[in-house]
């Protein structure tokens, strides 16, 4: 039932009301059936609407992709042992060659192809920094593949609220979430 599903909506009480909404980072399709109607209301009500990150900005986007890279000059087979450098790579090239059998007539319908879809997600792969690169790997199983062209929640509610001409922001810049990430040693990645 729709009205008793945890809502992950609080309300900070002011007039007009605030609501902070917890997202998740995967496709919209595969949680939206489950997201409660007061918070389907609460954003829709909404005038300004602020998110982790601003998704729809070109710059956030550019900053998420350079703040990946190892530095200037390193590459990955540099900073990774021999044998999980290889483990990887042959990974990828399995990846690559059953991303076909992978993507659904609908992807392929709108125009999306194995080989741009692979590079879209695993470009310049050897040069990012090892987190990013485990982050990646994670994300290449058949199931998210199959996903793939379909907004993650916060992106497709960042588009609904600019469609809906709703102010937006974020709370967060990219290297208050990078500069994280990018810390953590070789043995906690």
């Amino acid at each position: 039932q729709q009205s008793e599903l945890n809502s992950f909506l609080w309300t900070i009480k002011r007039d007009p009301p605030s609501y902070f909404f917890g997202t998740i980072h995967v496709p919209y399709t595969r949680v939206w059936d489950f997201i409660p109607e007061n918070s389907k209301k609460a954003f829709q009500q909404s005038h300004i609407v602020y998110f982790e990150l601003d998704l729809t900005d070109p710059y956030t986007i550019s900053a998420l992709t350079s703040c990946q890279l190892l530095p200037q000059g390193e590459n990955l087979q540099d900073v990774l042992p021999r044998d999980i450098y290889h483990r990887l790579k042959r990974h990828l090239e399995y990846v690559k060659l059953m991303m076909p059998s992978w993507m659904t007539p609908d992807q392929r319908g709108k125009g999306l192809y194995a080989d741009y879809l692979f590079n879209a997600i695993a470009g310049n792969w050897e040069r990012k920094r090892p987190v990013w690169v485990m982050l990646m790997v994670n994300s290449l199983t058949e199931v998210d593949i199959k996903s793939r062209g379909v907004p993650v929640l916060d992106l497709y509610l960042a588009q609904e609220a600019e469609r809906l001409s709703k102010q937006t922001g974020a709370v967060e810049k990219v290297e208050e979430q990078c500069h994280p990430l990018n810390g953590l040693n070789f043995s906690q990645v």
